[in-house]
């Protein structure tokens, strides 16, 4: 499979339609998108709650590895993985 490779001054937001919210059953996180839902990992939840459109792909690697004190090579590999595959599913835009 071909990795997408994202850039350090990419800002990636939501997509129209596509917002974030706690379940409210469970309180889990779940990204809504108006075919469905799809329920989030606190990493996923972590990375999705930076997507802002104005937080550069790097500043939220660098954020993510500061708060949660780890490496940052490791956390641009989760973020990238995270972010190639919802840009995909069209969940979320990169700019």
């Amino acid at each position: 499979m071909e990795r997408d490779v994202i850039e350090d001054q990419t800002q990636p937001l939501l997509a129209r339609g596509t917002r974030l919210i706690a379940d409210k059953a469970t309180g889990q996180p779940v990204l809504l998108f108006p075919e469905g839902a799809v329920h989030l990992s606190e990493t996923a939840h972590a990375i999705l709650s930076r997507c802002d459109g104005k937080s550069s792909f790097k500043s939220i690697i660098t954020s993510l590895a500061d708060e949660f004190n780890a490496d940052e090579a490791g956390v641009r590999k989760d973020v990238e993985e995270c972010l190639a595959e919802l840009h995909r599913r069209k969940l979320i835009v990169l700019s």
